[in-house]
């Protein structure tokens, strides 16, 4: 789960909240549907959108969290002059009471609309491309093959698994995954690759397989894979080098921002 997503829970279990969600949208709108701010007494979580629209919904939702016997509503807000916002479309927020006992159906909830992604390597760059993917909508498996390279600043909400050797793992990851190699050593990022193309070849369904390395590192690779057996056609899976392109800077936390980039832009597109 994300961050903001384990917090929420984390402090629902203690107190109750109002969850705002989009449910509908009409025009032009801030946020997209499924956006949600969980609404405590003293704090906010998340964002429907910010600006007067937020505003509006804010005490809206103090005053419903405040009557216990309060379920469930739907509010309509159009985002013109009169709400103090130029978009010029229309939104209908829902309104939820949720409580200790909402957890695990909120965790699965909110959880669907998060992106698996798994980073093989806990190095340099995984260790900063894990920090920064932890603060956006996914849902982080971190592998490595090597015992206790973690730390413990692994983020709570990231999945951390030691894995040997290491592209045993790839058969387990989830469904629609995007897949990021940068493990210590080219032997097993090639490892990784060939796993990752034998598991696309059986069921295709891993949504983006991007290898760090100089374009040098992939002419390699590629001809070994080919020699292995897999055809072109099947090498077109692999992104190799990552991030978006333009960013020359080689520091691990330039390097780890490019390739969120990547994901959420192959994602967008």
């Amino acid at each position: 789960m994300s961050s903001v997503i384990t917090q929420f829970l984390s402090q629902l279990a203690h107190e109750p909240a109002l969850l705002v969600t989009v449910q509908s949208t009409r025009g032009s709108v801030p946020r997209e549907v499924g956006a949600w701010m969980a609404v405590f007494a003293h704090s906010t979580l998340g964002t429907v959108g910010g600006g007067h629209l937020e505003w509006q919904a804010l005490p809206h939702a103090r005053e419903r969290l405040a009557q216990p016997e309060f379920v469930e509503e739907v509010v309509s807000y159009a985002l013109g002059p009169t709400l103090g916002q130029c978009c010029g479309g229309a939104v209908e927020l829902h309104f939820q009471r949720v409580t200790a006992a909402d957890t695990e159906r909120l965790a699965q909830q909110l959880g669907k609309e998060l992106m698996p992604v798994a980073v093989f390597g806990a190095g340099h760059v995984g260790r900063a491309l894990v920090q920064v993917l932890a603060t956006l909508p996914m849902d982080v498996t971190w592998i490595d093959s090597r015992d206790g390279i973690f730390g413990s600043d692994a983020p709570a909400h990231v999945h951390c698994e030691q894995s040997a050797p290491v592209q045993s793992a790839v058969v387990q990851l989830a469904p629609q995954s995007r897949v990021l190699i940068m493990s210590f050593s080219h032997g097993e990022d090639f490892d990784l690759v060939a796993a990752c193309l034998t598991r696309q070849r059986e069921r295709a369904d891993l949504s983006f397989i991007g290898l760090i390395g100089s374009k040098t590192k992939w002419a390699t690779f590629r001809n070994r894979l080919l020699q292995r057996g897999f055809g072109e056609g099947e090498l077109q899976h692999i992104t190799c080098p990552i991030g978006i392109d333009g960013i020359a800077d080689k520091r691990p936390a330039v390097i780890a921002v490019a390739v969120a980039a990547q994901l959420l832009r192959a994602t967008a597109g």
